[in-house]
Formats: C-alpha cells, sequence, structure tokens
C-alpha cells in the first residue's frame, strides 16, 4: 500500500504527516535520527505534533 503524505512539517528530528487512510484522515509522526525506532499513528494533528514535540531519542 502507498500512501501519499501531505501538509509534512519537520519539529526536531520528527516528520510530522497527514494522510487518507480507507476515506479517513491520519497523521503520523517519525523521528528521522539513525536507530531510533519511534514512529505512531494518531487520528488528530495535534496529537501527532504533541509527540514529536515531547520526543526523546534514545539513541
Amino acid at each position: 500500500m502507498h500512501r501519499r503524505f501531505r501538509n509534512v512539517r519537520r519539529i526536531g528530528p520528527v516528520n510530522v504527516a497527514s494522510y487518507l487512510d480507507r476515506g479517513k484522515h491520519r497523521h503520523l509522526a517519525a523521528c528521522t535520527a539513525p536507530r531510533c525506532d519511534f514512529s505512531a499513528e494518531y487520528g488528530s494533528r495535534a496529537a501527532a505534533e504533541l509527540a514529536a514535540r515531547t520526543h526523546r531519542c534514545s539513541a
């Protein structure tokens, strides 16, 4: 399955993006730092951005 991400924003090392999944808007936060496995999907953009702001890399 290919997702088309839109409204991509970088907050520190974390990218936050929105996409459509089966007709619903979903939001993703994923850390781009090497060896950091953080990524999560959220139902609201605010939740994804909050996760990005409070994320602390374990790497």
